[in-house]
């Protein structure tokens, strides 16, 4: 039978999140229902919100929840009823990407995850008075109490760590750790710059501190945030306010420039500042997504030096190795995730946009 549960609806672009009551559809053979207890809040849920991408609303976003499973449908395999999950993102799991272990590479990511609204077949997942509203956002839509999941959104994790401690790793913890440890891989002594210190950067920023880099660069213009970073496992840090990046990276290199940057502000005048910083055969993972159709003029001499720009998508992860990995990691007291984590009742939704849009919170967490 549909099941009805209350979800956070925007109803048009630029509109609040509003409390309401939908109605889940009975889960497909590759679904199930999960009784949502916690959901991160990403740059991403406001983008679309604000109508910068194309979803159709009124619609249910969400795409960092973590919960536990409640039904499967007839074909699931992976989880049974009971079991804790962290909820990422889908894929086909047939393409030449997802064979190869590089699901965020899906040929069919864009409509399966942000831009579609419903299920790959067109049906649509979550309805109110009759009428289908906009759902299966990262194959799950997790503003709601409960919500139906694609099983490849599904990553059963340990039950004895909290969830709302670890609901970011779905999208933007793992995109920032995956940065440095899937694309840049640090080697020994190697330094790593981190453009923009929100919970992107500050999990780009641990994630180095657990590799063999020994000089860890991060760059804002927030005073509290540049803090933190140092907490979290930063040597140095820059000021842009203060300083000029390429000035501030070549005194703190001796001149060489940094091995790996990790671009999340997704300012493009910031973003070639990253590249003119690079070493020789040094890489920058492009992560900030500016508005489509954005550009940036790169000096091509200067990628002759054997310089990268690679561009990056959540990460680059295959979630069920890497989510439980972060896991365990958060578990251990080595990833301390809390310490960016701003807690919200499920009906605070707008104090925990707000709070994420004025930076008092670096990654708010909504608790069910």
């Amino acid at each position: 039978m549909p099941l009805t549960t209350r979800a956070a609806v925007v109803e048009s672009a630029g509109a609040p999140f509003t409390l309401s009551d939908v109605v889940l559809d009975d889960p497909a053979p590759h679904e199930a229902v999960v009784r949502l207890v916690a959901a991160g809040l990403c740059h991403t849920d406001l983008g679309v919100a604000g109508g910068g991408l194309p979803f159709p609303l009124p619609g249910v976003l969400g795409h960092e929840g973590a919960g536990v499973v409640e039904t499967v449908g007839s074909a699931v395999t992976g989880v049974v009823p009971g079991d804790h999950v962290v909820l990422s993102f889908t894929s086909c799991g047939r393409c030449r990407n997802c064979l190869g272990g590089h699901p965020a590479y899906c040929a069919a990511w864009l409509p399966l995850n942000l831009l579609g609204g419903r299920r790959a077949d067109g049906t649509g997942t979550v309805s109110r008075d009759g009428r289908v509203l906009g759902g299966h956002f990262f194959g799950q839509s997790s503003f709601a109490e409960r919500a139906l999941v694609d099983e490849r959104s599904l990553v059963r994790v340990d039950p004895d760590v909290p969830l709302a401690s670890i609901a970011p790793l779905g999208c933007g913890v793992q995109t920032g750790v995956g940065a440095v440890w899937n694309v840049l891989k640090p080697a020994a002594g190697d330094t790593v710059v981190v453009l923009g210190a929100g919970a992107v950067g500050l999990s780009a920023v641990m994630a180095a501190a657990l590799s063999p880099a020994t000089t860890i660069v991060a760059v804002d213009r927030i005073a509290e945030r540049l803090e933190l970073a140092v907490e979290l496992g930063a040597t140095h840090t820059v000021d842009t306010g203060r300083a000029a990046l390429g000035d501030a990276v070549a005194e703190i290199t001796g001149g060489q420039g940094a091995d790996g940057v990790v671009e999340t502000t997704g300012n493009t005048a910031v973003l070639r500042g990253g590249v003119d910083a690079l070493a020789a055969r040094g890489t920058l993972v492009v992560v900030g997504a500016p508005p489509f159709g954005s550009e940036v003029a790169l000096d091509v001499n200067g990628l002759l030096g054997g310089r990268r720009v690679v561009g990056l998508t959540l990460g680059d992860s295959e979630t069920q190795t890497f989510v439980p990995a972060l896991v365990q990691l958060v578990k251990d007291g080595r990833l301390p995730l809390d310490r960016l984590i701003g807690r919200y009742a499920f009906t605070d939704i707008d104090r925990a946009v707000r709070d994420m849009t004025t930076g008092k919170t670096v990654k708010p967490v909504l608790v069910f």
